[in-house]
């Protein structure tokens, strides 16, 4: 695994994963492809602007042409797919961009990669394609998949393109799932930073419903180890699900946020439940701690610790995040010497 094409490298955890990689492997160059929506954030992965190891291409894994070209200018020995529409309720509001690039993008890569000698394609996915779960039980690789949302009916659509290229093509492809992350560089829609970044500010924390939704979470440092682990170990045509063993109802996590920030439980504010919100997801890794030697390691309320400082030592970040001025960052500091 010498060349990797990461596609969606600039998002929160395909940024993570970059930077474990180019930290844990010195020989492995990474090129990372990325069209800069909303939430893909270039000073992300800053400190390897001047890493030999590491290419940034600007680009639409939805753009046939394009795609095909740059798996021709480089020999790769992998691809791993991250790039994907992720927030449940801007695919409530609209759909159409969730279609486009989860799953016709999904399908793009999938035929660009059979066109070219490439050893491994990881589809990274998500534990709401499997649905909701009761108070009782866990998601296993062979829970039938019942996505609730138009994100998640995405991404399961986009996993089933890839298990039927693996059944009829051969392609030597493999799905991951896995449960709620958080830590660094996570773009504050979702509801830790959300959270953290408000708390931080004295401005309300939006809880859903009563809060009694059920979410497992697991640190983004040890999902991308498991990624690196099926990229590495895991067997074609298999699906390994990542969890943190952390499940907890959304209202104690959110107590528990504004505990450590020092903040008044006055802060909360209940607000309507969005359509169709999955009561509780919860993973068992039992497969991927047996066939890749993979489990967590990484205590919840410790990692919980070191992402609220985080937070708090870039705050600069998240301001530029909020005020929009981090859009202009590929052009300040790129100008016209990106390929596109």
């Amino acid at each position: 695994m010498k060349q990797i094409l990461v596609t969606g490298g600039c998002g929160f955890i395909g940024s993570n994963f970059i930077r474990y990689e180019l930290s844990e492997y010195p020989g492995v160059s990474i090129t990372n492809l990325d069209k800069l929506t909303y939430a893909g954030n270039l000073e992300n992965l800053k400190e390897f602007e001047s890493d030999s190891r590491y290419n940034f291409v600007r680009g639409d894994i939805a753009d046939h042409d394009f795609v095909n070209s740059l798996l021709s200018s480089t020999h790769f020995d992998a691809v791993v797919n991250f790039a994907a529409e992720s927030h449940v309720d801007r695919s409530i509001l609209d759909s159409g961009p969730f279609i486009q690039t989860n799953i016709v993008g999904t399908q793009v890569l999938l035929d660009a990669f059979r066109k070219h000698n490439i050893n491994r394609f990881i589809q990274v996915s998500t534990d709401e394609v499997y649905g909701s779960l009761g108070a009782e039980g866990f998601f296993t690789e062979e829970t039938p998949i019942a996505p609730n949302s138009p994100y998640s009916a995405s991404k399961a659509a986009a996993d089933l393109l890839v298990r039927s290229y693996v059944k009829t093509f051969q392609l030597p492809a493999i799905i991951t799932r896995c449960s709620n992350n958080y830590g660094p560089y996570q773009f504050p829609e979702k509801l830790i930073p959300l959270f953290i970044s408000n708390a931080m500010e004295d401005k309300p924390v939006p809880v859903y419903g009563e809060g009694t939704n059920v979410r497992d979470w697991i640190h983004v440092l040890d999902h991308c180890r498991g990624i690196d682990a099926t990229l590495r170990k895991g067997a074609i045509g298999e699906v390994y699900n990542f969890g943190g063993n952390s499940e907890m109802q959304n209202i104690k996590i959110t107590k528990l946020l504004l505990g450590l920030l020092g903040k008044p439980e006055t802060l909360i504010k209940y607000v309507t439940d969005r359509p169709g919100h999955d009561l509780r997801y919860a993973i068992d890794c039992r497969k991927a701690k047996l066939e890749l030697g993979w489990e967590p390691e990484i205590e919840f309320q410790s990692g919980l610790e070191g992402t609220i400082k985080w937070y708090q030592d870039n705050q600069e970040w998240v301001n530029r995040i909020r005020s929009g001025d981090y859009l202009k960052f590929y052009d300040q500091q790129y100008g016209n010497r990106l390929k596109s």
